[in-house]
């Protein structure tokens, strides 16, 4: 394939960029504050030129919220499968579901705020289906650390793994993105914090 068809294929989708730009404007100034028009303005386009992508901001922000629900727990299940078949040390998959967190973490910081502050704008529908993605993403996590730490608690493997969300979910108040350490260093150090933070809970094994 050569480099511009690479390029076209790679190339984000009109309703990709749309959702970005929402995303972005949205964790900025509230969902309310915002206006289609400005949405619009941030890809090129007419406010009402959007209706043909999606039929409003409520629906942007279901896809946004529920779309990243999906992608976490997609992610982490691929990771998991890909262990079955590779052979990888329970250590080694809990570094591969940490560090596909922190990607997330470091590169969709305006969707932790979204969800942070907009969750339950969405639809009752929408948020009990973002809920339950959420639960299946931990538990994909539980049964990784109770793996590296038979000893712990399943209660506590799953605190553990909530706690450490927190952590990593943290990113949109580390400051503003040119603030920051670079991104591998930031990614490095928030991956030490997570496995320090699982080696602690898992120190029960040596009482």
């Amino acid at each position: 394939m050569s480099t511009h068809a690479a390029a076209r294929v790679a190339a984000p989708t009109r309703r990709e960029q749309i959702l970005k730009e929402a995303a972005r404007l949205f964790a900025e100034r509230g969902f309310h504050g915002v206006g289609v028009d400005e949405i619009g303005a941030a890809v090129g386009i007419s406010g009402p030129g959007l209706y043909r992508h999606f039929p409003g901001k409520d629906a942007m922000l279901a896809e946004l919220l529920v779309g990243i629900s999906e992608r976490l727990l997609a992610g982490g299940q691929l990771r998991v499968s890909e262990d079955a078949s590779g052979g990888r040390s329970p250590e080694a998959l809990l570094d591969a579901l940490i560090e596909g967190h922190i990607d997330f973490a470091l590169d969709d910081r305006p969707l932790i705020t979204l969800h942070d502050r907009e969750l339950d704008r969405l639809r009752e529908a929408d948020r009990k289906r973002v809920r339950r993605l959420q639960r299946e993403y931990v538990e994909v996590w539980v049964a990784v650390v109770r793996d590296l730490y038979p000893a712990l608690p399943e209660h506590e493997a799953r605190a553990s793994v909530h706690a450490v969300f927190g952590l990593l979910n943290s990113t949109p108040h580390l400051g503003r993105p040119g603030a920051l350490p670079g991104r591998t260093d930031t990614a490095a150090l928030l991956h030490r914090l997570a496995r320090g933070a699982f080696a602690a809970a898992g120190e029960r094994e040596a009482v």
